[in-house]
């Protein structure tokens, strides 16, 4: 955490700025290592500051040894002024993309002798590239989702609801350790699997029919994203076709991950593949996004995303081909960026998977 700290103070030094106002949760603990659901980082050159509420002042004491904290009463923000005020700076960045005009407007008229001056991805330019500690907890929500994806296998079956295999599936990660569910489960089955982002449904899962899930684990404030499409039976011509064809997108996509490419760039293996078999109009999302402290984070992998990769950084590959009426499949791993190349997190094995029918 203090190498995190020196770090930014780096940042805002390079920009020309004195001071900072973090209020993202996940910037907040990123800095700090405070996992309270209340708090604000005041940061300048020689000052850190960790302003929260009597709920969690001894939590905070523990886990951000590197920040003075404060306790507050109702008005946070006059605390917020003696801290300005002790450090002697007259203008503050705040987070652009995270912060309301409502609460914009609140500091603007609560401390109106401060400059609030707009940044846009402050911490999250540091948050990008993974530390060795960041990449020891993520990995362990990988290996979670893995387990998951074992689990689940022995637990679908017909007659089964879409609910119930979400339901089974955040049980397996919640006793296996997570803190909660990386996001809401996507289980689609059948003609619904078409749908890029369909959520578990009431609908029961038939024979002969897809089941596309979508799902994750989060330890220690780190996310972890898998998807896989399996078959329910013995799996038929157009199905075999479409995952082959996804299959071997992401793989070339994946291999093509490495220091110095544009998340343009690996989107475009994938997409091209996809489209000289005919499918291109079927893939209509990104290839991939960051994961992190937050299940969507930088870089975009993308045909805008035109950020430059370096060794740290992790996103997904997830390629996916969507019939309307038919259905869907998408395969998806998490990926590390490495001083050579890439480095695959996921292990849960990508074979086309034929369930057994059983009762």
């Amino acid at each position: 955490m203090q190498r995190r700290l020196e770090k930014f103070r780096s940042l805002l030094n390079e920009k020309g700025r004195a001071a900072a106002l973090i209020m993202r949760p996940e910037n907040r603990m990123y800095l700090s290592g405070f996992t309270g659901s209340a708090g604000y980082l005041f940061i300048s050159r020689d000052k850190a500051f960790l302003l929260t509420d009597s709920r969690y002042t001894e939590q905070a004491r523990e886990q951000a040894p590197y920040f003075t904290v404060v306790e507050h009463a109702v008005k946070w923000e006059d605390k917020l002024g003696e801290f300005v005020r002790e450090a002697g700076v007259g203008e503050v960045v705040f987070e652009k993309d995270y912060v309301t005009y409502a609460q914009y407007q609140n500091l603007r008229d609560k401390l109106d002798t401060v400059g609030w001056i707009p940044e846009e991805g402050l911490v999250e330019k540091l948050r990008i590239i993974k530390d060795e500690q960041e990449l020891t907890l993520l990995r362990q929500a990988v290996a979670m989702a893995d387990q998951g994806y074992e689990h689940i296998l022995g637990f679908i079956k017909p007659g089964r609801t879409e609910v119930e295999v979400a339901v089974e599936l955040e049980f397996f990660l919640r006793r296996a350790g997570a803190e909660k569910a990386a996001f809401d489960f996507i289980v689609a089955s059948g003609p619904r699997s078409s749908l890029p982002h369909g959520k578990a449904s009431a609908k029961l899962i038939q024979a002969g029919e897809q089941v596309k899930m979508d799902f994750g684990a989060v330890f220690r404030g780190y996310h972890s994203d898998i998807t896989r499409t399996v078959f329910m039976g013995k799996a038929d011509a157009k199905f075999k076709e479409i995952y082959h064809i996804v299959l071997e997108a992401q793989e070339r996509a994946i291999a093509a991950v490495a220091p110095g490419k544009t998340g343009i760039e690996i989107d475009r293996v994938a997409r091209d593949f996809i489209t000289a078999k005919g499918y291109g109009g079927n893939f209509g999302h990104g290839l991939g996004h960051g994961v992190g402290l937050m299940i969507h984070e930088g870089p975009r992998v993308s045909s805008a995303g035109d950020e430059v990769l370096e060794p740290g950084m992790i996103l997904t590959v997830e390629p996916g081909i969507y019939h309307p009426g038919w259905g869907g499949v998408r395969i998806e791993d998490l990926v590390l960026v490495t001083a050579t190349g890439c480095e695959i997190l996921t292990k849960a094995p990508k074979t086309l998977q034929e369930l057994t029918l059983h009762n």
